[in-house]
């Protein structure tokens, strides 16, 4: 027999406390109640609770105190605070000390049964599997850092912003915050903000009804709507306009949506991470991003750290890249040389873990043996023997400011093709030429830009397709 779920709520007003007694009874909980915190504290002491739902403004203190209390003496307790409306800052104090979640007053029963179950399965969670799972590897102190306090902010529905450079896995972070969380089996929605045209954002945000528009021949879910009771992920966020910044605020503040062309707003229950490489306090005082937004989606912040602070973790995510490929192209997973470390413990690495995962499936194409060494790796400024490499800050001479001869301690980042012979490349037949020509060029445009294809296009005169193109015909990517 499954022992009874309890909860305890906690509330001044007894008209507050008997609606949470019977929607939480219908529900199959047994509930106890507290009109101060002085009565919660010893209720807590004695019944171990799987929730508590607690006002912010109790007569002998705020209820901010019972959730750092909780989130301290009992970390699989999720706490859920009631807030008068309106009063936001009060819920993101409230999310920042600890709280699952929030509902406001008047209470909406619909969001208040969502919200227990959410809370509930989180337990439930927890016990099947008490270690969690993750997608991130490594054991670095950084990475284990990393790991520990994705485990926590799993637990809330807190927004949770993730910053970083460009290819260190902030997507990759946001899909372990949704696996390890409550609402694991709702969906989980990229979007990439960046790549919305302007004119679009809001029907493909909020979504559009039929004949609203020039061409909606069809009533169309928006992008929260898809992710209700889910996560919805916004990556590059820094790159929306101010106009959708306003009501992108309002929809994630009210939790409710309007569709464009409808006549009234529709709740939805999503949880927000969202991520950029920028730096969003820098483009807050510039005016560039939104001040009230930005201290919406940045409840709790992470910060990725690049792969050059890891090094360590190179070995483990190599092997673990390398398998994967080696299982797409159906053939044996190689071993990387000791040289062939030492190298990649020696490289920068602007692009990061996505550099990564470039160098390695060219080295896989590219390798003679099941054994991938140095001089497989081809990387752009590394060199090709463990040799110690120059400072990264030190500027580095092309060949024309050498006169065409390189130092016995420097090394180029990548050799201007314009500077080199034919004749001289490892073949003379020109096809060949003028692709080493190009692959060159394009390598050290995306270092350049941060691995930014878009920016990197727009340098290189091409369009984003064809850069895409060349890519993958250049083996790049």
């Amino acid at each position: 027999m499954t022992e009874q779920r309890s909860a305890l709520i906690v509330d001044d007003e007894h008209d507050i406390r008997e609606l949470l007694v019977v929607t939480l009874g219908r529900m199959g909980l047994r509930t106890d109640t507290a009109p101060n915190l002085t009565v919660a504290r010893e209720m807590l002491s004695t019944v171990a609770y799987d929730l508590c739902l607690t006002d912010m403004r109790l007569p002998d203190g705020s209820g901010l105190e019972l959730v750092s209390e909780i989130a301290t003496r009992f970390p699989t307790t999720p706490v859920a605070v009631i807030t008068a409306y309106g009063n936001v800052e009060a819920a993101v104090e409230a999310l920042k000390s600890g709280a699952f979640d929030f509902v406001t007053k008047p209470v909406d029963l619909t969001v208040l049964r969502g919200l227990v179950r959410q809370a509930l399965d989180l337990n439930t969670r927890r016990q099947a599997n008490p270690e969690g799972s993750t997608l991130l590897l490594g054991e670095s102190s950084a990475m284990v850092g990393l790991r520990d306090t994705i485990a926590k902010v799993a637990r809330s529905q807190a927004p949770v912003h993730i910053s970083g450079e460009s290819g260190t896995g902030k997507e990759l972070v946001a899909r372990t915050i949704h696996a390890q969380g409550s609402r694991a089996a709702g969906p989980f929605i990229p979007v990439n903000c960046g790549a919305i045209p302007s004119e679009l954002m809001e029907s493909e945000f909020f979504g559009h009804k039929k004949g609203s528009f020039t061409g909606a021949h069809t009533d169309k879910p928006g992008l929260f709507q898809v992710a209700d009771g889910g996560t919805l992920f916004l990556d590059e966020v820094a790159e929306l306009p101010l106009a959708m910044q306003v009501k992108l605020l309002r929809a994630i503040q009210e939790k409710t949506v309007r569709a464009v062309g409808a006549n009234a707003e529709a709740p939805v229950d999503v949880r927000i991470l969202s991520a950029t490489h920028k730096n969003l306090d820098r483009l807050v005082a510039e005016g560039k991003f939104r001040h009230d937004l930005f201290y919406r989606i940045n409840v709790i912040e992470l910060d990725v750290p690049p792969l050059r602070e890891r090094t360590g973790d190179l070995p483990l995510l190599s092997e673990a890249i390398l398998k994967r490929l080696a299982y797409a192209m159906k053939r044996r997973a190689p071993s990387l040389a000791p040289d062939a470390v030492t190298v990649l413990e020696t490289y920068p690495f602007p692009g990061n873990v996505r550099e990564l995962e470039n160098i390695l499936e060219r080295a896989l194409a590219m390798a003679d043996s099941e054994i991938i060494a140095a001089s497989d790796l081809r990387l752009p400024s590394a060199p090709q023997a463990p040799v110690a490499p120059a400072p990264p800050t030190a500027a580095v001479p092309s060949p024309t400011q050498l006169g065409g001869m390189s130092t016995p301690h420097s090394s180029p980042a990548i050799e201007d093709p314009r500077s080199s012979n034919p004749r001289d490349t490892s073949t003379s037949a020109l096809p060949s030429y003028i692709e080493e020509i190009e692959r060159n060029a394009i390598q050290q445009a995306l270092q350049e830009h941060r691995y930014n294809k878009t920016k990197t296009a727009a340098a290189l005169g091409i369009t984003f397709r064809a850069l895409r193109y060349k890519l993958k015909k250049l083996g790049i990517e």
